[in-house]
């Protein structure tokens, strides 16, 4: 069946575009209010787009017609932690979902725990197994209610039972017991099936 995205609604064209893209990452996104105050919230318009150097992108739109508190803060710091979501850790994410009021703290509320970082100020959520110090690059509005963030990953934490050799940075990407987002409201994925196919060599 065909779609003619300019016949969709805008609220039919998210559905669609959301229930084919899959699975897609979540960032755990953390930034830093001006008070120093943390705010934490997840997206799952994100990826990685660029290797060396690496980049990611991050989508944030607007809660009706006021700009999103990470928005907000990436705007104004021009930094942030993008740490990935393990199963466990699913709930507490769910919990900083919710669009609570600008001055209410997500961790807090989630009763998750927060770690230094090395390269940024914005610290990281301890038990989170990979975190992406990211530091923006350039920000694209789309429609002047949306815009994507590409940033440069300044450092990455990734937890130490999934490093199989550091110094030809292995990981064992299944120990990262990661979920990604689904189709429909509340539904992920667990990351812990795969196959794998040889590359074919170049018949030149």
């Amino acid at each position: 069946m065909f779609f003619d995205i300019n016949g969709l609604s805008g609220k039919n064209a998210y559905k669609l575009m959301a229930s084919i893209v899959l699975p897609r990452p979540i960032a755990w996104v953390v930034t830093m209010k001006e008070d120093g105050e943390l705010n934490a919230a997840p997206f799952s318009f994100f990826n990685v787009l660029s290797g060396d150097p690496p980049v990611v992108a991050l989508g944030i739109g607007h809660r009706g017609a006021v700009k999103k508190d990470t928005r907000l803060n990436i705007e104004r710091t021009g930094e942030f932690v993008a740490n990935l979501v393990s199963e466990p850790m699913a709930e507490a994410m769910n919990i900083t979902a919710v669009e609570y009021a600008y001055h209410v703290n997500e961790i807090d509320q989630a009763k998750l725990e927060t770690t230094s970082s090395v390269k940024v100020a914005t610290p990281r959520i301890v038990g989170a197994p990979v975190a992406l110090e990211c530091r923006l690059w350039k920000e694209v509005d789309i429609d002047g209610r949306r815009s994507i963030f590409l940033a440069h990953v300044e450092g990455v934490h990734v937890a130490d039972d999934a490093v199989i050799d550091a110094d030809k940075c292995y990981v064992d990407g299944f120990k990262l017991d990661l979920i990604g987002r689904l189709h429909g409201a509340g539904w992920y994925v667990r990351a812990d099936k795969g196959f794998q196919i040889v590359r074919l060599p170049n018949p030149e």
